[in-house]
């Protein structure tokens, strides 16, 4: 048994105020996987935006999802054509991925602002990043406005896709398993600007008891 040990806790109530320096819910849900999404408008005009809260939440169908703070371009572009495209976000590609954080005017590219070349999709319309060694084609399944305790609407939407088609650099799958040590990953931390990359000196293995 492992013997809880006793600490001087800071505690709060979130609506109240964290009463710290940045607020530490970020820092404490991490690192967390980057859904850098690509989509288009119904004009077919491409977007491209990161977000950090994104996650896989089943494995039959494949479904991922990621959450929207605020209504913005991307949310609107699944809204109107139910297509996105997930593309893996890489310690190479780290510097162009944070340069599609970028507010640029309606219709603007942010694959031309960072300097990526877009890459046709086979059966969604969004392209993807050429660069990204991995990308999840998707359909729309559930676009679901957030509530808070009391039932109340809060300006945060889930969009969650079924992924139709999954792209793999053959580099990365080794004896037909993903390396994700060897991938480049990057995750999203806590701080204003914390990231985290995964690499083999993190890895370990740990099997399920029978």
């Amino acid at each position: 048994m492992h013997k809880l040990a006793q600490t001087d806790t800071h505690s709060y109530e979130p609506r109240n105020g964290h009463g710290l320096p940045h607020d530490p819910f970020n820092a404490i849900v991490g690192p967390r996987p980057i859904g850098w999404i690509s989509s288009c408008d119904a004009e077919g005009r491409p977007n491209l935006a990161p977000y950090s809260f994104f996650n896989a939440f089943n494995y039959v169908p494949p479904i991922i999802g990621f959450s929207s703070i605020g209504a913005k371009d991307t949310l609107r572009n699944v809204q109107q054509t139910g297509e996105f495209v997930w593309n893996l976000a890489t310690r190479d590609l780290a510097e162009a991925m944070n340069q599609t954080c970028a507010a640029l005017p309606g219709g603007a590219s942010e694959f031309e602002f960072a300097g990526l070349q877009a890459l046709a999709s086979q059966r969604v319309k969004p392209p993807r990043v050429a660069l990204s060694p991995v990308s999840f084609e998707c359909k729309s399944t559930q676009i679901v406005q957030l509530q808070a305790a009391d039932g109340t609407h809060v300006p945060s939407w889930l969009v969650l896709g079924e992924v139709v088609l999954v792209h793999i650099d053959k580099r990365l799958l080794v004896d037909g398993v993903y390396d994700t040590a060897h991938a480049g990953h990057i995750l999203r931390g806590g701080g204003p600007a914390d990231y985290f990359t995964v690499g083999p000196q993190q890895l370990f293995r740990m099997h399920r008891p029978r």
